[in-house]
């Protein structure tokens, strides 16, 4: 199957007029392992917001790549998300390290949490478009997808990029993660459950071509 994607990004954030298709495979064309855990962080919300505190101080603002990975089911596509603790849903990606570019920092955390070697050789991820940028302002607000215009120090940025697979991939998760594939028309504008980026990502455009 593919499917027609319309949107992007620019590099300013804001959403472009191209569109580009997409090759997703069914999700029966994937393998699904487990390796050993990875330690999960944040035990507390204050926890979490006294580390990222430390680390603003540290480094400045915090710099996060997240993939948007699609396979199809029913005829319909689903998205690949991270949930942590039975309750916490993420796109796979993470923090980048200081002055690690963008494509990098999204292949070696996609290789520490959906594959089998973290040495990078075993899968070769194809890192496409940029879907847009997330900004958050403060320590404790939510993401937004513009910088406000009176933040002139925000704490994150978040770039969401798509990530093309090839027909036949071998997922191996940590057994503190499940990889989960959910449909679009679940996470539409449920920003209980996922949060509103997660939820943003139904509102590209992807219109089906059967093949």
């Amino acid at each position: 199957m593919s499917v027609v994607a319309n949107g992007g990004s620019q590099d300013n954030g804001t959403a472009s007029d191209q569109s580009y298709v997409l090759d997703i495979h069914p999700l029966s064309r994937y393998y699904f392992g487990s390796k050993k855990p990875i330690p999960l962080k944040d035990e507390t919300v204050h926890d979490r917001l006294q580390r990222m505190k430390s680390n603003y101080a540290a480094h400045g603002l915090r710099t996060c790549v997240e993939a948007v990975i699609l396979v199809e089911l029913f005829k319909h596509p689903h998205l690949l998300l991270l949930e942590v603790r039975n309750s916490i849903f993420k796109l796979p990606g993470g923090r980048l390290r200081p002055g690690e570019s963008d494509i990098y920092g999204l292949k070696r955390k996609l290789t520490r949490k959906l594959s089998l070697n973290e040495d990078g050789n075993e899968i070769d991820w194809e890192v496409g478009e940029c879907l847009g940028m997330w900004w958050k302002p403060d320590f404790e607000t939510l993401l937004f997808p513009y910088l406000p215009p009176n933040v002139k120090w925000p704490k994150e940025r978040t770039k969401l990029f798509l990530v093309k697979l090839p027909v036949s991939q071998r997922f191996i998760i940590p057994k503190s993660l499940k990889l989960l594939a959910v449909p679009f028309c679940q996470i539409h504008e449920n920003h209980k459950t996922y949060g509103p980026v997660i939820s943003s990502v139904s509102k590209f455009s992807f219109n089906i071509i059967d093949s």
